[in-house]
This record gives C-alpha cells, structure tokens and sequence, in this order.
C-alpha cells in the first residue's frame, strides 16, 4: 500500500481480502534432564541458585530476582510471584531440592542485614503505605545486587549460565528462559496432565 500510494503515487485499486502470512511458530529449546544436572554441575554461588529456582519452579528470570523474603513460604513450599507477566499475581512451588539451600543462602543473608541494615528499594505506592517496610528483612530482595538497595542484574545470571552451558558441551541454543520450557515439559513428562498444573503453578 506505501509503494503504491507515496512512492508511486497510483490507485491500489481492488485487491480483495488478503490473508497476512503467518509467523511459523518455533518450538522452544528443551534440555534433558541429563543436560541439565550437567550444566548446574559447572554454575556455583548465587547464580545457581537463581538457575536452581527457573527450573524447580519455572520462574522467569526477572521473577526471581525480583523475589522479596517474604514472598517464599518455606513451609508451604510455596513462592508468591509478585506482578508476572501480565502483572499479575501466582503462586508456584518450591522444589525440594531447592529448599534448603535457598534456607541456608538466606540464613547467611540475614546475618549480612542484621550487621548493614541496608535498606531497599520500594516502589513509591508501598513506600508510602508501608514507611518501615525498606528496613524490614521481610522486605529485603532474595538476591539483593552488590549495595543490597537493588536486586542483582539479569546480566549475571545470564553471563553464568551461558558459561555453564559451553562448559557442559551442550550444544542446544539454551539460555535461561529454557531452564522454565524444561520445567514445564519434565513436568508432563511425570505425569503431570496440563490440567493438573494449575496445582503446580496457580493464581492466588
């Protein structure tokens, strides 16, 4: 239609109705679950408990790093995602193999909080409804970035996994949201019938 009317400057005259061509849809990448235990085998610290929570709970990356203490329920087993994708609200499992070392992290991130007491960054609606909320450990970001105020950056996830996926010889073009695709496709290949993930992964 530009070509026609600016460039050319002719009627298009009548052209019907034209179906626009679809997209061809792509199938994500899935790791095994030997490729995966082989490339957490070469990520350590932090960034492997981040990889830990995309793939035990099929998190997206921003999800987790943008968890607050509070919103883990070790009890219950349970994560609260705070404004996912389509800001809204779901609650997701905490695998057990995550567990306790996600409690351990934490148990050492405190004793860190409890000497700094650093304060976090809120957004300024809370800030306002909850005044002390930035002191509070409850508050305080599950993977908080170098100064504690902002949670860590996506690039650090992504440049360790990366290095992990080279080290492991995996030759699949695997990044971190794949860590989420094969959660979900593990999870049917238990078992788990796409009508039964609403137990897994559910809105509160």
């Amino acid at each position: 239609m530009f070509l026609y009317r600016i460039v050319l400057d002719k009627p298009v005259g009548w052209i019907g109705i034209v179906a626009r061509a679809q997209r061809p849809r792509r199938m994500p990448c899935v790791l095994t679950r030997a490729e995966v235990r082989s490339v957490f085998g070469r990520m350590r610290g932090v960034e492997r408990l981040v990889a830990g929570l995309l793939y035990g709970s099929g998190l997206r990356l921003l999800e987790a790093l943008q968890l607050r203490v509070k919103d883990v329920d070790f009890e219950r087993r349970e994560i609260m995602v705070r404004r996912g994708k389509g800001g809204k609200d779901r609650i997701t499992i905490l695998a057990d193999a995550q567990r306790l070392p996600l409690v351990r992290y934490l148990d050492g991130l405190r004793e860190r909080f409890q000497e700094t007491r650093a304060t976090v960054e809120l957004p300024d609606a809370l800030r306002k409804k909850y005044p002390n909320a930035e002191r509070e450990w409850a508050w305080q970001w599950v993977f908080p970035g170098r100064a504690g105020r902002y949670h860590l950056h996506p690039t650090a996830v992504q440049r360790a996994f990366r290095a992990a996926v080279k080290a492991s010889g995996v030759t699949k073009p695997a990044s971190c949201h794949t860590l989420r695709h094969s959660f979900a496709t593990h999870l049917l290949e238990g078992g788990i019938r796409h009508s039964d993930r609403a137990g897994v992964a559910r809105t509160p």
